[in-house]
């Protein structure tokens, strides 16, 4: 048995009564379908009628010229204010002829989604072209169902988008931070080629991810990438992709990074570390709005925003010539410098305090209690890991375990003496303070873990770290993420 079509709920505004039975009558032989369900002869009672319960309509027909101070056109962006989706019809008699396209141009910019004359002057009991004029409610009916539909999804992401924001925080309110704010809140409301400097650590790819989910693409893929994790031989195939069949091993086709963001945003993290080669493709991508497949001779078209972070110093790489100059003016266009640790002394606190509170919980420990003098001395710490080195005495301090942290503890985590001098490193092997006995497995993942961000808050660039730990890029990167560093 097929299921009853829903019934289209009406508000006719009209203030002629001869009008409304002429659309009653039309109405009539469709009554099981199109129902008037409230009839009102007044533009402002009609506002109030939908704000108090715009969902009880599906279709609005309202005469063009009505009573209560409010009509045309007016009465139509009122009343779209108040329910975007909601369909409205417009009767009118204010012309006979129905190519009048200014009346009609006008009507379907303030938001009318069809209009019709009421008569031609010899139809007295129905709605002229009775036919168009209930196809176009039915029509309308079904639009309105998709822009809710639309609006629902659009909802959804918002909330999503949302979500992300708020897991994703910028923690702090010192001036550079507000500054830093204000530049991501600018580089968001336009489109062009942002590029970010700081140092290692300091937060690139979250100024990077702000930057695209306050932008007109924050629905699209945020797609990053550090260039220095990829073996310069793969670098061109990962960003542009291949066809199958381009060279030995292609039994299949792959598509590149620039095509997973198209629409979106990419975002080239380690820019520096980039081949010469695949910067003369990346160039063409910006100025052209094309990428080269491997294999294919004809360019495949992306509309992708390009968003780049180095901590090397760009401009000195161009001398060097290491980096091509036209490249970097290219990315360049609007730059963003992410300050250090040291810079933002003020936020140090607030930053404890919200990586306290999400650790914690990861971990089921209690959030411990930091006394003055044991703030202080976190407060002149060098932080040359930045934030990065923030979290991992942080995540350090909660496994020790201590329910008030005191100045003595944080010189053990820091590995500094009461006389400020850094300790021997053997002092990182003390566990006399450790209240928890540990599996070895998990003893050698910790110590693992701590040289790693030791290496990287000792290097210039994740490349450097791994030329230090003497591991390719790629390895170092998969180590990382491994014990969730990365």
């Amino acid at each position: 048995m097929a299921t009853a079509e829903k019934v289209i709920n009406v508000l006719l505004i009209e203030d002629e009564d001869f009008d409304v039975r002429r659309v009653e009558n039309t109405l009539r032989p469709f009554s099981e379908r199109i129902r008037i369900r409230k009839v009102v002869s007044n533009g402002r009672v009609a506002l109030d009628l939908l704000a108090k319960s715009s969902d009880a309509f599906d279709v609005v027909i309202m005469d063009f010229q009505i009573a209560g101070g409010i009509m045309g056109e007016n009465l139509i962006r009122e009343m779209k204010k108040i329910d975007a989706a909601l369909q409205i019809i417009v009767i009118t008699k204010m012309t006979v002829n129905i190519a009048d396209f200014h009346f009609a141009d006008s009507l379907m910019k303030a938001g009318a989604y069809w209009y019709c004359t009421k008569y031609p002057g010899d139809i007295d009991e129905y709605i002229y072209q009775p036919t168009d004029f209930i196809l176009s409610i039915i029509n309308a009916y079904n639009k309105s169902l998709l822009e809710k539909e639309r609006s629902k999804t659009t909802r959804k992401l918002l909330q999503s988008v949302e979500s992300a924001l708020d897991s994703k925080q910028i923690i702090g309110t010192s001036q550079v931070s507000r500054q830093l704010k204000n530049q991501i809140e600018k580089c968001a409301e336009s489109d062009v080629s942002v590029l970010i400097s700081g140092s290692s650590g300091t937060g690139k790819e979250l100024v990077a991810q702000h930057i695209h989910l306050k932008s007109k693409r924050r629905f699209e893929n945020f797609v990053p990438i550090n260039c220095g994790s990829i073996p310069s031989e793969l670098v061109e195939s990962e960003l542009f992709g291949y066809e199958k069949g381009s060279f030995t091993g292609a039994n299949a086709a792959k598509m590149g990074l620039f095509e997973k963001a198209n629409h979106g945003t990419i975002f080239l993290d380690e820019i520096g570390e980039l081949p010469l080669s695949a910067q003369v493709k990346l160039l063409r991508v910006i100025q052209e709005g094309e990428i080269e497949k491997i294999g294919r001779t004809e360019p495949v078209k992306v509309d992708v925003r390009i968003i780049a972070a180095s901590n090397k110093e760009l401009a000195h790489e161009v001398e060097l010539k290491t980096f091509r100059e036209d490249l970097y003016y290219r990315l360049n266009v609007v730059p963003v410098h992410v300050p250090q640790l040291r810079e933002r002394i003020e936020d140090i606190p607030l930053l404890i305090d919200h990586f306290m509170g999400q650790f914690s919980t990861d971990m089921g420990k209690p959030v411990p209690e930091i006394t003055e003098e044991a703030m202080s001395l976190l407060k002149i710490a060098p932080w040359k890991g930045n934030i990065r080195e923030l979290k991992n005495v942080v995540q350090r301090l909660l496994f020790i375990g201590d329910l008030v942290i005191s100045k003595e503890t944080i010189q053990f985590v820091l590995g500094i003496s009461a006389a400020g001098i850094a300790q021997p490193s053997s002092s990182m092997f003390d566990f006399s303070s450790m209240q928890d006995i540990l599996p070895l497995r998990q003893l050698e993942r910790l110590v693992r873990q701590k040289y790693f961000e030791f290496i990287r808050s000792n290097s210039s660039s994740d490349a450097e770290a791994a030329k230090k730990l003497g591991l390719a890029p790629s390895n170092y990167h998969r180590m990382s993420k491994e014990l969730g560093i990365k």
